[in-house]
């Protein structure tokens, strides 16, 4: 057996060990439930709205609100995510959507985190909604919890298309980074 086959072997093995602790990690993976969702959706905004105050201008101002409750991330140099949330208009469930994400590179761990998409603008909902699937960028503009959870709204961020708050990080994988995930309408 040559070295490349049992690294690839190897590669195979560890993903799909991160592949099954990701599904054991109390995310509805290929379990669809909207009612469940709804509440969750509704459990991440009011503790938002609680202990995050400089949001409100966001809340306000936002013309579509996506919400992800549970990304359950996990990764052995071949990783992987997946979440479900919803879309909320006015405050009303329009859509749910789910997000996934798979890498290759230098990662070890796993972790959970919740994050709230705010489209700014008409034409940024547009976009996302009429989408058959759209990836978060680069450019995608932060408001991050920081030292002790007070998120952060620069005055600069309030000018952006789409803006994220990522929030509720436990694990231990360092950081979270919504690039490259993939957003896909899920229909119930």
């Amino acid at each position: 057996m040559t070295q490349y086959t049992r690294l690839s072997r190897r590669g195979l093995l560890t993903g799909g060990a991160a592949m099954a602790v990701l599904a054991g990690c109390g995310n509805p993976v290929g379990n669809f439930n909207g009612e469940r969702l709804d509440g969750r959706v509704d459990a991440t905004r009011d503790f938002l709205r609680q202990n995050h105050r400089e949001l409100d201008s966001l809340f306000q101002n936002a013309q579509g609100i996506l919400y992800m409750p549970l990304v359950s991330e996990a990764g052995f140099f071949v990783g992987g995510a997946y979440g479900q949330g919803a879309l909320r208009i006015n405050d009303a469930t329009v859509d749910y959507y789910s997000a996934t994400r798979a890498s290759i590179g230098l990662q070890i761990g796993a972790q959970q985190y919740a994050h709230v998409l705010f489209f700014m603008t008409p034409q940024a909902l547009a976009d996302f909604r009429a989408g058959e699937g759209w990836a978060a960028s680069a450019d995608l503009r932060y408001a991050t919890p920081h030292e002790g959870g007070a998120a952060g709204v620069q005055t600069t961020t309030m000018f952006s298309p789409v803006i994220a708050v990522v929030f509720g990080q436990a694990g231990l994988i360092a950081g979270a980074s919504l690039a490259g995930v993939r957003y896909q309408r899920i229909i119930p």
